[in-house]
């Protein structure tokens, strides 16, 4: 008997708690979690360097559209900070017949900057003016873009 595919979307500010809550997904739906943090750190490569995480994020989703085929439950946790990059990733899910559910986790920079300080594991270390202006650059999801989803949730941590 297959499985019905899904792509969860985790999204919000660095410091959050995207991948515990990734994490507990993973280990809740047996699903394939992709982290380009994770793989950045695995490869030595500078978390700040964009280029090489939009590299990683473009193989992560190849490998997680594959997965999506094959009826698997894929999350991704980017951050996704755009709508656009949201939807792209909807719209593909979608196209493989796979539900599709966002998960947007907030707290205030504040917040994000004590979680960030207490880990210690940014380098360059984050800075709340980052947070802050980070918090001002990140696109919100409206109640018109969650109800895009087959499901959809805000976690305010």
């Amino acid at each position: 008997m297959s499985q019905q595919a899904r792509l969860i979307i985790v999204c919000g500010l660095p410091g959050v708690g995207k991948t515990s809550h990734a994490k507990s997904l993973e280990t809740e739906f047996q699903a394939f979690r992709f982290c380009p943090d994770e793989w950045m750190e695995a490869l030595d490569i500078n978390l700040w360097e964009a280029e090489k995480r939009s590299q990683i994020e473009a193989l992560q989703w190849q490998l997680g559209q594959r997965l999506l085929t094959l009826g698997q439950t894929v999350v991704i946790e980017w951050g996704t900070w755009a709508r656009e990059e949201r939807e792209r990733l909807r719209v593909g899910a979608r196209a493989l017949n796979a539900t599709t559910e966002l998960h947007y986790l907030s707290a205030p920079p504040e917040t994000l900057f004590e979680r960030i300080q207490k880990r210690a594991r940014e380098k360059p270390p984050i800075t709340l003016a980052n947070l802050r202006e980070w918090a001002q650059t990140f696109e919100v999801p409206t109640s018109e873009e969650m109800a895009l989803y087959d499901r959809s949730i805000e976690l305010k941590v």
